[in-house]
């Protein structure tokens, strides 16, 4: 059973996973982010940690966007990206495809519109916005959903198996008013996740607390995606396990780690001791990961450590 057929069957509920799959994420040094020598560097660090399958880390900064400072500037001002601004991205994709998707799943990382948004305006700016006028900055995202959509759709083309597709704006505290995130930041995400998910065999639905807790995920329990990953802290110092987010989702679930945790700074002992208590606590279908990207100075050799006891981990 090679890569991809680990990872088919362990989504498929009429089958019985007998290998815990892997996989951890990391940003490269800026001199890997596109080109062959992003592709060579991806191909370098999951041949080197064995992990699972491929995944694509989207390094495609969009431009400052000034003149975007009052809400109605959002119907008006912010450019709209043709296709040509993802070509350096599409290039890695193309490479990768080639590359190794015979022998694993390939998937790239996708920021929602709302995160390119403060990327590109500032997130206290977007906030601001948003709350003084929801529907002059819908127009805005749904501009920048638009633009994404091209780029998802050229991905599908070149043979790229699914997608990463991070969520954020539901955090706790993120909106004053959480009904805004319904809104005008949930549809964004949404247009993309479900033109990914009529169209791609894998895609990890990844609700993304890198910048804060979430209060609850019960709101996108059934957002699409054959796999959920989340943190398991919550707000306020709430627990959930990853057995109850698989429960909560339907579906296999992946994580157990925190990123800054012993998989970044441990010793293999701690390493080893960590994997194995994740599994323990994780349900049957499973792949083990961190909460999010981990650390860049993440030594490689933890990670390949991780993915090996997974791997020789028997239930």
């Amino acid at each position: 059973m090679n890569k991809r057929d680990l990872l088919l069957n362990m989504v498929d509920s009429n089958r019985k996973p007998d290998t815990i799959p892997a996989a951890f994420f990391l940003h490269f040094d800026p001199a890997y982010h596109v080109g062959q020598a992003a592709v060579d560097k991806h191909l370098e660090y999951f041949r080197y940690t064995k992990m699972d399958f491929v995944k694509i880390q989207l390094e495609l900064p969009f431009p400052l966007q000034p003149q975007i400072q009052k809400p109605e500037d959002w119907k008006t001002r912010l450019p709209f990206f043709e296709i040509d601004h993802y070509e350096p991205m599409l290039k890695v994709v193309e490479g990768l495809v080639k590359a190794v998707k015979k022998e694993a799943l390939v998937i790239l990382t996708l920021y929602s519109p709302y995160m390119e948004c403060n990327n590109m305006v500032g997130q206290e700016t977007v906030t601001r916005h948003i709350e003084q006028d929801p529907e002059a900055f819908k127009i805005g995202i749904d501009r920048m959903t638009e633009s994404l959509l091209q780029f998802v759709r050229a991905c599908i083309r070149l043979g790229l198996d699914g997608f990463y597709t991070s969520t954020q704006g539901g955090e706790k505290s993120r909106l004053s008013d959480p009904a805004l995130f319904d809104r005008c930041v949930g549809p964004s995400d949404l247009v993309l996740m479900n033109e990914i998910n009529q169209n791609c065999i894998f895609n990890i639905l990844h609700v993304c607390d890198y910048w804060m807790p979430y209060s609850d995920i019960t709101r996108f329990a059934k957002w699409p995606g054959q796999v959920v990953s989340a943190g398991l802290e919550l707000a306020n110092g709430s627990h959930v396990t990853s057995g109850q987010v698989a429960k909560l989702f339907n579906r296999p679930f992946m994580g157990g780690l925190e990123r800054k945790g012993v998989i970044s700074t441990g010793t293999p002992d701690q390493i080893r001791q960590a994997v194995q208590t994740a599994i323990q606590d994780a349900p049957e279908r499973y792949i083990l990961g961190a909460d999010c990207t981990v650390l860049p100075n993440t030594p490689w050799d933890n990670l390949r450590l991780a993915v090996r006891t997974a791997h020789e981990y028997k239930r």
